[in-house]
């Protein structure tokens, strides 16, 4: 098996034996990219696939909110509330379209 890998530019990276939670992060990172981003775009080529798995890896790692980080990002922390009521009626929140609008991220536009 570990052959016929190789010939197809495959290379095979072993679990540690003593990093059990390795399995089900990249589990979970795979069919969060599966589920978010390959389902629904239609790839062309390898380099188009590289382009969005790099889009994708850079909007899970900086945008995206994860629940097990309380709507953080692994990249990003959460930004402090807004307290003040006159800075919630004059919010004003910018989307940004990634990879021709299947990725979306909402921004606060500077007051």
């Amino acid at each position: 098996m570990e052959e016929i890998l190789t010939d197809a530019g495959i290379h095979t990276v072993l679990t540690g034996v003593r990093i059990p939670r390795m399995n089900s992060i990249m589990e979970r990172w795979a069919q969060s990219c599966r589920h978010e981003l390959l389902d629904r775009c239609l790839l062309w080529n390898e380099r188009h696939l590289r382009h969005a798995l790099r889009e994708y890896e850079e909007f899970y790692n900086q945008h995206r909110a994860h629940q097990a980080l309380a709507q953080a990002a692994p990249l990003r922390a959460v930004p402090d509330p807004i307290t003040d009521s006159a800075k919630i009626i004059d919010l004003d929140i910018r989307r940004r379209d990634r990879l021709g609008g299947v990725l979306h991220e909402y921004l606060h536009a500077a007051w």
